[in-house]
């Protein structure tokens, strides 16, 4: 575990303790809110989604715990709960609504850590202000500002912890990760703020009965989103099936296109890849080498690399024929067509391609100096066939302390890829 996590694990837990002795010290200042919010808050985390990204598992948890946080009215009524109280209640709540999670051995503590730093901040900044009498001037227009500039705020501290969990887990860069993390929050993100904005808003006018009324939308949000992940999985499904099918007829070995698409996504990410582009690159991993289904003659082993450039190309256009003819994503054929160009002429994710798939020939059957061998090659090869950012990021993922491992580094804490196939489990050392 390293120092950032252990940072942000201990501030999580200073937080929670001292919310905790104060709730224990001076007891619940309102008892219906905390009870009603903190059912909400443990509803959220028993439906959490264990496959999607953090960010949209618990969107109802997520909304409910900020609108406790920015609350300070019921129904007209001024609610004297403090920071302290909703860090507790959202606390507890989280940790009841997590009890099936851990009992399934899903991570878990990562995601409370976020929730108690992230619903503590949002706590701070508002409740002892609006205690103080600060926001009683203000008219509607502005206090709904107000409570939209503190919620973009704590998403933005929340997507940086996301952020640097990630790295700390999976040690792939801070960058594109926070990147990918804060163009999340136009989606999923966007959503949950302002919900709980709404909600909080609504219950300080019509009382704890607009819980239900406004978590119906964030509710048929998610499953919508399990909807649309459920067919982004058949469809990437679809394409690993396109991919073996160069295995079926004989042309490449059993799992090369896995083992190629797996070490190129770890590959991306090193170089900060993210979102879209990992995608292309994924696919046009598993299809490379769809283009050797059309050859009258095989490729002896499917080994591309060590042919010459003219009939690279050739099985490249060819493939690209075929991954168009397929409907999958045109940047997709791109990649496959342009895995044989000069390599400053490709785009990155060609470049990816071409160093890897090299480096998997190599390693095939080269016994343990294998992996070694290889990279003094592409090392070699820099000058026109292999980009040497690409070759140096691959020695520095398989240079990983533990090795590599399909779907990210050794102990990447869980964090790994879809390509989760049996004939996939390659495992080598830098």
């Amino acid at each position: 575990m390293t120092t950032t996590l252990r940072l942000i694990h201990g501030a999580a837990a200073l937080v929670a303790a001292g919310g905790l002795a104060v709730v224990l010290w001076t007891g619940l200042e309102d008892r219906g809110v905390a009870l009603a919010f903190g059912v909400l808050i443990a509803v959220g985390e028993l439906t959490r989604w264990s496959g999607a990204p953090d960010r949209q598992a618990a969107p109802l948890g997520a909304a409910g715990s900020l609108s406790y946080a920015l609350l300070g009215a019921d129904a007209g009524r001024p609610s004297p709960h403090g920071a302290a109280e909703v860090v507790t209640v959202v606390l507890v709540a989280a940790l009841l609504g997590s009890v099936p999670h851990v009992w399934s051995g899903r991570p878990t503590l990562d995601h409370l850590a976020r929730r108690v730093l992230t619903v503590g901040f949002a706590a701070v900044c508002f409740q002892p202000l609006y205690d103080r009498g600060a926001f009683d001037g203000w008219d509607g227009s502005a206090y709904a500002l107000l409570l939209v500039a503190l919620l973009g705020l704590t998403a933005l501290c929340d997507a940086v912890l996301a952020a640097a969990l990630a790295h700390c887990r999976t040690r792939w860069p801070f960058g594109p990760l926070l990147r990918e993390e804060l163009h999340g929050l136009l989606g999923i993100g966007s959503a949950v703020c302002a919900t709980g904005a709404v909600m909080a808003l609504a219950v300080a006018v019509a009382g704890l009965w607009a819980l239900p009324v406004f978590c119906l939308p964030l509710l048929l949000t998610q499953l919508s989103l399990r909807r649309y992940a459920a067919v982004r999985a058949t469809y990437r499904q679809t394409i690993a099936s396109l991919a073996r099918a160069t295995e079926v007829a004989g042309c490449t070995p059993a799992g090369h296109a896995h083992r190629v698409a797996a070490l190129g996504l770890a590959v991306g990410r090193d170089l900060g890849l993210t979102g879209p582009e990992l995608t292309v690159l994924e696919y046009a991993a598993l299809m490379h080498d769809i283009g050797q289904l059309s050859l009258v003659d095989p490729v002896p082993g499917g080994a591309t690399a060590g042919l010459p450039r003219a009939e690279q190309r050739r099985i490249a256009l060819l493939g690209g024929a075929v991954v168009r003819q397929t409907g999958v994503a045109a940047a997709v054929a791109v990649v496959v067509e342009r895995q044989a160009d000069p390599s400053a002429e490709q785009p990155p994710a060609a470049r990816i391609v071409r160093a890897v798939n090299a480096y998997e020939e190599m390693t095939r059957d080269a016994g343990p100096e294998g992996p070694l061998r290889a990279l003094e090659r592409l090392r070699l090869g820099t000058a026109g066939d292999y980009a040497p950012e690409v070759v140096e990021s691959l020695a520095r993922v398989l240079a990983q302390p533990g090795g590599w491992r399909e779907g990210g580094p050794a102990g990447d804490g869980g964090r790994r890829t879809a390509l989760s196939d049996p004939a996939a489990g390659w495992v080598t050392h830098g």
